[in-house]
């Protein structure tokens, strides 16, 4: 009987073979990175997450972070293995209940293997029990995590989630996240979103801080600082709890300049929200580190993150619009691949210079002339697309100044009715999405109904100083500098600088 069943299933098959009709395809492993042509082994394409749960414990003091995430994700296509960006060490990893088989592959890849394949739409719950010294850890040629004279910092960009929890790693697989952090009593541990619940002492000598980011969020953006901070709250006009941290370990001169700054977050939003449209998070803030520790300033979802040599010189409102612009340019519009970063940086840097205009502190317009004029002919700014900058180039002038001169000159092709509504509609219509340049080039098209091809072509694409008429080619003797012009100025000296 047995062999009769098995030979009519064969016939069953050829007969299904013979008439066309495909077998299903056996479960494959995801691609090692989502395709992104920068970065090509970032992320995964077999899945994609919705959820991180990272709990975590730290202890300063030896620089030891034992950790669970568990992550809830979707399989997009018959699953037989997928791959986490992570670092440190791992004890065990479960899929769907069940253990699964892990490898290490390359620099940062975690290979996992579950013990039953997932089919496409299929649900996934991966657990991730890990542990280690992440500033011992190496990845992408430096480490990410910066340990500070009371604490640590995960913050980078476009990389640091590898040195503190597991991810699909890239901006166009976006998330909401709790992110629950047991430090020793005294310190605080500062991340995205609100507060579920107030910090509770959890066992002696330590104390869980939790946070939730209910938004989705890009795994860069998800970051960790943890220390000895004075902390002021409030609620903005909409209602939202306003969460801002300053390191105890600030000089006073630092503090109050800092303080004159961040505290005015609200504000800034406030206004930003006249311009493209209301803010897309539950909550708003800043942290502002200790000295020495941080090189730039990065726009961390809900709670952008300064170093405290932003303001050795004074208050500097500039960097406070800047990352605060990048909560709708960046954050909730994120890019589909990393080469279109001056769609974050250009449209930041520019709503520095709107501010600059609101505040009668110099116009975008003599900002663009002095920025025009100052730099050499053969600077990196113009030899260099901001379209296409390279990794090189990723963080460059290019993209932050070329990229907010690109925008100017759209301004001026469109006159300031089309031009506020493109840039009030484009983080409108993709909001919590991933976008391109060339779809941005498109919607300007659609709205001001005029063909933009040669103004993005000399200002995104071609690696020379597009000519501008009335404007003069760099001398010894430039324009005066706007008013607001030498703080802008020191916002770019440390942004995003590695």
């Amino acid at each position: 009987m047995r062999r009769l069943l098995v030979a009519a299933l064969a016939a069953t098959a050829l007969t299904i073979a013979g008439t066309g009709v495909a077998a299903q395809a056996a479960p494959a492993p995801g691609g090692p990175g989502v395709g992104d042509e920068y970065y090509p082994d970032y992320g995964n394409s077999g899945y994609d997450v919705s959820h991180y749960d990272i709990r975590l414990r730290y202890t300063p003091a030896t620089d030891r972070l034992t950790g669970t995430t568990t992550i809830l994700a979707t399989a997009k296509q018959d699953l037989s293995r997928l791959n986490l960006d992570f670092l440190l060490d791992v004890s065990s990893v479960r899929v769907n209940n069940r253990p699964a088989t892990f490898t290490r592959e390359g620099e940062h890849e975690l290979v996992v293997t579950p013990a039953r394949p997932v089919p496409a739409g299929g649900a996934l719950t991966i657990v991730v029990q890990y542990a280690g010294v992440p500033s011992t850890k190496v990845g992408a040629g430096y480490t990410a995590w910066i340990r500070t004279p009371d604490g640590a910092l995960a913050i980078g960009e476009p990389e640091i989630a590898w040195w503190w929890y597991p991810s699909n790693d890239h901006p166009s697989d976006k998330a909401t996240f709790d992110v629950s952090v047991s430090v020793p009593d005294g310190l605080e541990a500062i991340s995205n979103g609100v507060q579920p619940r107030p910090p509770v002492r959890e066992t002696l000598g330590y104390t869980r801080w939790s946070w939730r980011s209910v938004k989705p969020q890009a795994t860069y953006l998800t970051f960790l600082a943890v220390g000895q901070y004075d902390v002021t709250t409030d609620t903005s006009a909409d209602g939202l709890p306003v969460y801002n941290a300053y390191s105890q370990l600030l000089p006073q001169d630092f503090r109050d300049a800092a303080q004159s700054s961040v505290e005015r977050t609200a504000e800034v939003v406030e206004w930003g929200s006249t311009l493209f449209g209301p803010y897309p998070f539950e909550a708003l803030g800043g942290v502002v580190t200790p000295p020495g520790t941080l090189g730039f300033a990065l726009e961390n979802q809900t709670r952008p993150t300064y170093s405290s040599a932003f303001f050795r010189r004074g208050s500097n409102t500039s960097v406070v619009v800047h990352e605060q612009a990048h909560q709708w340019f960046g954050d909730s519009v994120s890019v589909a691949e990393w080469k279109h970063i001056w769609l974050n940086e250009g449209f930041a840097s520019y709503a520095e210079w709107l501010w600059s205009e609101k505040n009668e502190e110099g116009t975008a317009q003599e900002i663009f002339d002095y920025l025009y004029a100052t730099y050499p002919d053969d600077a990196a700014i113009w030899t260099t697309a901001p379209a296409d900058p390279g990794v090189a180039e990723l963080f460059g002038d290019a993209v932050y100044d070329r990229g907010a001169m690109t925008l100017h000159q759209l301004r001026l092709a469109v006159g300031d009715e089309d031009f506020f509504a493109i840039v009030r509609t484009w983080p409108t219509v993709n909001r919590y999405g991933d976008v391109t340049t060339d779809e941005f080039i498109a919607l300007a098209e659609k709205i001001s109904g005029e063909n933009l091809d040669d103004l993005f072509q000399a200002w995104l694409y071609t690696p020379s100083k597009p000519v501008v008429a009335g404007v003069s080619a760099f001398t010894s003797e430039v324009p005066v500098a706007p008013k607001s012009l030498a703080e802008i100025r020191r916002a770019h000296e440390l942004l995003h600088r590695h």
